[in-house]
C-alpha cells in the first residue's frame, strides 16, 4: 500500500494545532476563573490522569478487533461531543466533570495513531519526522495565532478556537487507510513478559521521569511568563519558538540515530531536561536565556519522544504494537505527567516557583540515571 503521507500529516496538523491551541492557554482561562493554582494542577492533571489506563484500554480494543483507525474515528466523535460541555457551565466541580470525560477519549488518540503511521511506514521509519513534523507546524500556527487574538479579544475566544480544531480532526480522521498488521513472534507473548525485560523497564522509567519533570511545564509555564511581564503574544512565540526547534530535529532524527543510536539520544534528551528547567526556574528576567531554554525544546521533546516512540515500536510488534504505545502514553505521560502535574501545583503555592521548575530538573536528572542504570547493555 502506498503511504498516505498526506492523510496522516493532516490529521497530525489538526491534532496538535488542538494542542497548541489547549496546553499553554487553556491554565489562563481556568486563571481568569479565579481558580487556585492547587485546582488548575488538578484540572490539568485529569488528562495525564486519564492517560493512565485510557490509551492501554482503547489500544487493547484496537489490537483485540484489528481496526485501529476505526477506534480512532470514534475516539474524535466522543471528544467532540465531550468537548461541547464547557460552553454550559464554570464551576469547577462542572469542568472537572467535562474535562475527565474530554480526557478519556482523547488521550487515547494519539497513540493509536502513532500506531497507525509506523504500521504505514514499515522499513521506512526513518520518514516518521517528515509526517510528525506537521503536528509541529499545527501546533505552531495555534499558539502564535491564539496568542496574538488574546491580546485584542477575551479569553472566552479560545474555547471557540480550540472547538474549531476539535473539528479539524474529527475530519480528517475520516480519511486515514487501515494499516496491515504484520504478524510477529511474540504475538503470542503475554505483553507483561514484554514489559518485564530490562531494557523495557528502563525505557518506562526514564520516560516517566521525563514526563513528571514536564508537569510543571505544562501547568504552569504560560502563567509564570505572563506574571513575569512577558505578553501573551510572545508566550506565543516562545512556545512557537520550540516547537520549531522541534521540527528541525524530527527532520534531523535519521541522521542522529545513525551517528548517536536511540538510546544515546535520550540520555542526552534527559540530561538537557534538567539544564533546562533549572534556566527557566531561575533566570526567567533574562530574556535571552528564556529564549534559550525554548530551544532546547529540540532534545527535551523532539528527539526525547522520536526516540521514546522508536525504542516502544522496537520491543512492541505485531498484535502488541497499539499496547505497547498506549502502555508508553500511560505510563509516561499518563503516571508521570499526573504526578509531575500534582507535585507541580503543591510545589508552587508551598515552595514558589523557581524552586518548582527546579525540582522539575531534578526529575530529568533521576530519570537519567535510572535509564542509565537499568539498561542492561551498555548504552
Amino acid at each position: 500500500m502506498q503511504l498516505p503521507y498526506w492523510r496522516l500529516s493532516a490529521f497530525y496538523f489538526a491534532y496538535f494545532a488542538f494542542v497548541g491551541a489547549f496546553t499553554p492557554y487553556w491554565t489562563l482561562y481556568l486563571q481568569s476563573l479565579a481558580f487556585s493554582a492547587f485546582q488548575i494542577a488538578v484540572l490539568m492533571s485529569l488528562f495525564q490522569v486519564a492517560r493512565i489506563f485510557a490509551p492501554s484500554l482503547w489500544g487493547w480494543l484496537a489490537d483485540h478487533l484489528g481496526h485501529r483507525v476505526k477506534i480512532i474515528q470514534w475516539l474524535a466523535v466522543l471528544s467532540t461531543v465531550s468537548y461541547v460541555g464547557v460552553f454550559a457551565g464554570e464551576s469547577y466541580p462542572w469542568l472537572f466533570a467535562v474535562m475527565l470525560l474530554l480526557s478519556f477519549f482523547w488521550s487515547a488518540s494519539l497513540p493509536l495513531i502513532e500506531t497507525v503511521t509506523l504500521g504505514h511506514l514499515g522499513d521506512q521509519f526513518d520518514r516518521y519526522g517528515h509526517i510528525r513534523m506537521w503536528g509541529s507546524i499545527g501546533f505552531i500556527l495555534a499558539v502564535i495565532g491564539l496568542g496574538y487574538l488574546l491580546d485584542y479579544f477575551s479569553i472566552r475566544i479560545m474555547l471557540w478556537f480550540v472547538f474549531a480544531m476539535m473539528l479539524g480532526v474529527l475530519i480528517f480522521s475520516r480519511n486515514i487507510p487501515e494499516p496491515k498488521i504484520i504478524p510477529h513472534h511474540t504475538d503470542d507473548s503475554s505483553i507483561w513478559t514484554i514489559m518485564r525485560q530490562p531494557e523495557v523497564l528502563a525505557l518506562l522509567a526514564a520516560c516517566f521521569m521525563m514526563a513528571a519533570a514536564h508537569g510543571v511545564y505544562y501547568t504552569f509555564y504560560s502563567i509564570y511568563l505572563v506574571d513575569h511581564g512577558y505578553t501573551k503574544g510572545q508566550v506565543g512565540w516562545l512556545w512557537a519558538l520550540g516547537v520549531i526547534c522541534e521540527i528541525l530535529i524530527f527532520l534531523w532524527m535519521p541522521r542522529l540515530t545513525k551517528l548517536f543510536g536511540l538510546k544515546r539520544i535520550l540520555v542526552m534528551s534527559l540530561f538537557i531536561a534538567f539544564v533546562r528547567f533549572n534556566l527557566i526556574g531561575w533566570a526567567v528576567d533574562w530574556w535571552w536565556i528564556v529564549l534559550f531554554a525554548q530551544i532546547l525544546h529540540a532534545a527535551t521533546f523532539g528527539s526525547y519522544h522520536a526516540s521514546a516512540v522508536a525504542l516502544t515500536h522496537r520491543y512492541f510488534k505485531g498484535k502488541h504494537q497499539s499496547k505497547g504505545q498506549g502502555l508508553y502514553t500511560g505510563v509516561s505521560y499518563g503516571m508521570g505527567g499526573t504526578f509531575g502535574g500534582l507535585v507541580s501545583g503543591y510545589a508552587w503555592e508551598s515552595f514558589g516557583s523557581s524552586w518548582t521548575f527546579g525540582l522539575s530538573g531534578a526529575f530529568a536528572l533521576i530519570g537519567c540515571v535510572l535509564f542509565i542504570w537499568m539498561t542492561p547493555k551498555k548504552i
